[in-house]
């Protein structure tokens, strides 16, 4: 079957030869595209003629690609793409609501500081570094939302945002508390949701933000003697049971496995409450000193350990470390008399 087919039409009151060809129509009015000296004006039967000559002898037309051109895409609308591939990756709600905080502060990025919309095949490593690096962001800030945007721009640009270099943020102190009972004191009667935190924070070397916020009364064991949490519930990536104090064992009322310790539903308080409070409670507190921060409980917390057992083996299982060298850098921070690793503990 032949994969084409001639016909001679007629077009603005002249013949034309119609070849079909791959579902294509291509229209002749004379022979130069297979080198013969014809027209379809004057002889078009010839012309037809020709033309099936050397389709037989294998000559096929030319067929035009269309060439399909491509709308610029904006920078903004690659990191909107970002966050929604992500979304459909199942991240979590809180990298999904930091991206989308990405995208406004691009946007404003672009109207107040380039005074233009940049299109991602402009986008430089310049114009990334610009973005990051301002009066008013700390270095860990910068390094924070640049681990936020690098993920947004991957699928466009890869390893562009890496290329960016950025001071290493110095590491910040958090001054342990010498006179806890009188802090404690101050927090009962402030706020009961903190003050069960930071005793939590204390005494069982849980991080405020997360770790605590998040305890459910699954969490616990039946007798609220220890509490356990999965490698995905903390920081460290690891599983970890740590014991529960008898002071704070003791204000403790077993709910609903499922509900939330502070909220009492399955929802627990929102990322920033503690933080909120902490804020509140700092400009009222008699005696908060500089860079004493919701964390120097859990710090406080590391140096009575160490302190009474002297285990730095010990000391790593309950703040969840890594490793033994996180431990060691750790009491350095924290004020603790110079340590040399021959100095430690042999497990």
């Amino acid at each position: 079957m032949k994969e084409w087919k001639l016909t001679i039409g007629i077009q603005n009151q002249s013949p034309v030869i119609n070849l079909f060809y791959q579902g294509k129509r291509f229209r002749y009015w004379n022979g130069k595209t297979i080198d013969v000296n014809l027209c379809s004006k004057t002889n078009p039967e010839l012309l037809k003629s020709a033309f099936e000559l050397r389709l037989l002898d294998g000559w096929k037309p030319k067929i035009k690609e269309k060439i399909v051109k491509k709308d610029p895409i904006r920078v903004l609308c690659v990191i909107g793409q970002g966050i929604d591939l992500k979304r459909s990756q199942g991240c979590s709600n809180r990298f999904i609501k930091d991206a989308q905080r990405i995208l406004v502060l691009w946007d404003r990025f672009e109207n107040e500081v380039l005074k233009r919309k940049l299109l991602i095949e402009d986008l430089k490593a310049e114009h990334i570094k610009n973005f990051l690096v301002r009066p008013n962001w700390s270095p860990k800030t910068q390094r924070t939302v640049k681990s936020t945007l690098s993920p947004l721009l991957s699928h466009m640009k890869p390893d562009l945002v890496n290329k960016v270099k950025l001071h290493k943020p110095v590491s910040k102190l958090h001054k342990p508390i010498t006179e806890l009972a009188k802090i404690f004191n101050e927090l009962e009667q402030f706020n009961k949701d903190l003050y069960i935190c930071c005793l939590i924070t204390y005494g069982c070397l849980l991080r405020p933000h997360r770790e605590v916020r998040e305890l459910t009364w699954g969490d616990f064991t039946e007798d609220l003697s220890f509490i356990k949490l999965s490698g995905n519930r903390n920081k460290s990536g690891r599983n970890r049971i740590v014991p529960v104090p008898y002071y704070v064992k003791e204000l403790l009322k077993k709910g609903e496995p499922n509900h939330n310790i502070f909220s009492g539903t399955t929802k627990p308080l929102n990322a920033d409450y503690f933080k909120t409070v902490w804020g509140r409670f700092k400009k009222v507190s008699l005696l908060l000193e500089q860079d004493q921060t919701l964390y120097s409980f859990r710090h406080s917390g590391a140096i009575n350990i160490f302190k009474r057992t002297g285990s730095l083996s010990k000391l790593q299982k309950a703040m969840g470390h890594s490793n033994m060298m996180v431990s060691m850098t750790y009491l350095r921070g924290l004020e603790i008399s110079e340590l040399e690793e021959e100095d430690m503990p042999v497990i």
